[in-house]
């Protein structure tokens, strides 16, 4: 098909508090950092902070698209979740371990780990 995915924004209120945010929950500094646009790569994707404000378009908060991050274990999963508001407990799917949790701009962000 020839079609790829290598990036994907959010929407963001607060600049300065999402890039913490992220940075706190990938374990890296942000990549390129901009009051508009604000990029972490994330072995090899691109995930961008929009703030939207600034250009003056509309955004609604939520669970319309969901980023999903994946860690090695169930203890990291856990780990990662902790003091973040759950929106989707931790629930075994499949093969893996699911959750999803709210980022400090209200989107929703799923989180699995492998089931052993």
């Amino acid at each position: 098909m020839g079609i790829n995915i290598k990036s994907l924004y959010l929407c963001v209120k607060n600049m300065e508090r999402a890039i913490k945010f992220y940075e706190e929950l990938f374990e890296q500094k942000v990549t390129e950092k901009d009051d508009v646009y604000s990029v972490f790569d994330v072995n090899g994707f691109r995930l961008g902070l929009f703030a939207y404000e600034k250009k003056n378009e509309l955004h609604t908060f939520g669970s319309n698209c969901l980023p999903s991050i994946s860690v090695e274990s169930i203890d990291r999963l856990n780990e990662k979740l902790n003091e973040k508001e759950i929106c989707f407990p931790v629930t075994r799917i499949g093969n893996n371990w699911v959750a999803e949790f709210v980022d400090s701009e209200g989107n929703h962000i799923e989180i699995t780990a492998p089931a052993k």
